[in-house]
């Protein structure tokens, strides 16, 4: 009885609050750009180009889910369109409303599953077709370019504006797509010795192919992996293997002396500290290139002369650690397993968490420290 009593509750994962504001406002913008600018939401039966009920469920699938398969350009503009092709064919040549209705939807599944195209409002348009025979009367064919072929089209391409003016990546990226270095070897998170046809063939035998992409499987079983890496690590924590010996700079220490440190000690990131040794923020050696890059850009000077601009002492009011420190950075404590550490630092976004203690920084922990105690971990 518990058992039934739990696989009544929810199915997925607790959703983010901001994820599912972001979620939200993609569909107002979406359906109200549509609605405002190019279909009407009132039937026009002369242009076609009007709101269909099926674009408030596509709306979910391209904001809220945007990684599914079921949500991609293909999926969304040739499935709905599809469908629609053979609901006004059912709705032309069958008079009986209750088989038109089941005929549309069942041949509109058939239609989209065999054209890779399955999108499930596609079967809503389907059956939008079958329940307004006068309506597809008079538009006939039409109805599947306008209002439902350019509608699709319509929220596709605000969706991936949207995603991208929100940092998502829609549509979803292909398992040979450069990484964000530019470069054409995977994130590090998914190399997996497995190849694209080892992936899909793993979907496809368990019945997976309509839930999930390539990509986001070699990321599952990247993350997976690693996962299992920091079990196997054992009960280190952070202070087995931080640096406590630390060389640290004030908010003021300006960024000559800064360059100067990272020259001489070939380190990848300078913590900023105040009065106690409170914690500030973190330098990394590319903070220093982005701000002189932006002052080449700003002051239309080649990146060379921005860098010595940026590095020079005789300004009036050289340009200080604090200016460009960053201070949203993961963060940890003394008793953090080594386990937690290392997702972090596996895709390459982070290359130093600082140890914290009440504020204090009493050490950090490099993308160097980490390696070398999972070397020591597996010669034991």
């Amino acid at each position: 009885m518990r058992g039934l009593i739990r696989s009544l509750g929810p199915a997925v994962a607790r959703a983010d609050p901001r994820e599912a504001v972001r979620a939200g406002l993609g569909a107002v913008i979406g359906l109200g750009l549509a609605g405002l600018f190019v279909l009407s939401p009132a039937v026009d039966l002369q242009l076609g180009l009007y709101l269909v009920a099926p674009f408030g469920a596509t709306s979910v699938l391209l904001f809220a889910v945007p990684n599914s398969p079921l949500a991609q350009p293909w999926s969304a503009v040739i499935g709905n369109t599809v469908a629609a092709l053979v609901g006004v064919a059912v709705c032309l040549t069958v008079p009986d409303p209750a088989l038109r209705i089941a005929l549309a939807v069942g041949l509109a599944i058939m239609a989209t599953m065999l054209c890779r195209a399955v999108h499930p409002p596609a079967g809503a348009v389907a059956m939008t077709a079958a329940m307004n025979p006068e309506a597809i009367d008079q538009l006939g064919f039409r109805f599947a370019l306008a209002p439902v072929a350019l509608g699709t089209v319509l929220l596709v391409i605000i969706a991936i504006l949207y995603a991208r003016g929100t940092g998502r990546h829609y549509p979803f990226r292909q398992f040979d797509e450069a990484n964000r270095h530019g470069t054409a070897d995977p994130d590090p998170v998914e190399r997996l010795g497995l190849s694209e046809t080892d992936l899909e063939e793993i979907l496809e035998r368990y019945r997976q192919s309509f839930n999930l992409g390539v990509e986001d499987l070699a990321r599952l079983i990247g993350a997976a992996e690693i996962r299992a890496a920091a079990h196997r690590s054992g009960p280190l924590v952070a202070a087995d293997i931080m640096s406590r010996d630390l060389v640290t700079i004030d908010a003021e220490t300006p960024i000559s002396e800064v360059a100067d440190l990272f020259r001489r000690h070939r380190f990848t990131s300078l913590p900023v500290t105040g009065a106690g040794e409170r914690f500030l923020g973190l330098i990394f050696q590319i903070h220093l290139i982005t701000r002189a890059r932006e002052d080449a850009l700003r002051l239309d000077r080649g990146f060379v002369a921005a860098m010595k601009r940026l590095l020079d002492h005789d300004r009036a009011r050289p340009v200080r650690a604090g200016d460009i420190m960053g201070v949203a950075g993961p963060r940890a404590t003394a008793q953090t397993p080594v386990g937690a550490l290392l997702p972090l630092m596996a895709d390459g976004g982070v290359d130093a968490v600082p140890i914290l203690e009440r504020g204090r920084l009493v050490g950090i922990v490099t993308r160097t420290d980490l390696v070398h105690a999972l070397a020591r971990q597996s010669l034991r």
